[in-house]
């Protein structure tokens, strides 16, 4: 599997996670199965931000709104690893619940990007970091 994803989108979300490298940043991913066309940066409100995140969900709430509104299709969400390794963690596992959903991971100067085709379960993706 192979995921576009702009450098546009790519660069911001390098972005968010270069603020604060010792804590874990969180973000949405909005597009299509082949593409994330646009990223939102949300707050992390977890209680251990340095080795956990959690979407603020007031954004996760008006992301939904968004959508059924006829707004861009919500397909997953990016956060930081500020540990340096570019891989779902045991806790991401956990998380990683909602089939369909794209992860993409920041740690250091690597990015991946994983797909959840069974809850629990990421199957990794192809980047093509494309224009834009």
């Amino acid at each position: 599997m192979l995921i576009r994803i702009s450098s546009k989108s790519i660069a911001a979300i390098r972005a968010h996670a270069a603020e604060t490298p010792d804590e874990e940043v969180c973000g949405l991913l909005f597009g299509t199965v082949e593409a994330v066309e646009a990223v939102q940066r949300c707050k992390n409100v977890a209680s251990t931000p340095a080795t956990r995140f959690e979407i603020d969900p007031a954004a996760l709430i008006a992301a939904h709104k968004a959508e059924r509104a006829g707004g861009a299709k919500l397909i997953g969400h990016y956060h930081s690893h500020p540990n340096g390794v570019c891989a779902p963690s045991e806790a991401d596992r956990a998380e990683a619940g909602d089939a369909e959903q794209y992860w993409l991971i920041m740690a250091g100067a690597e990015m991946g990007v994983w797909h959840v085709e069974v809850p629990h379960q990421f199957v990794e993706c192809g980047i093509d970091a494309g224009s834009g």
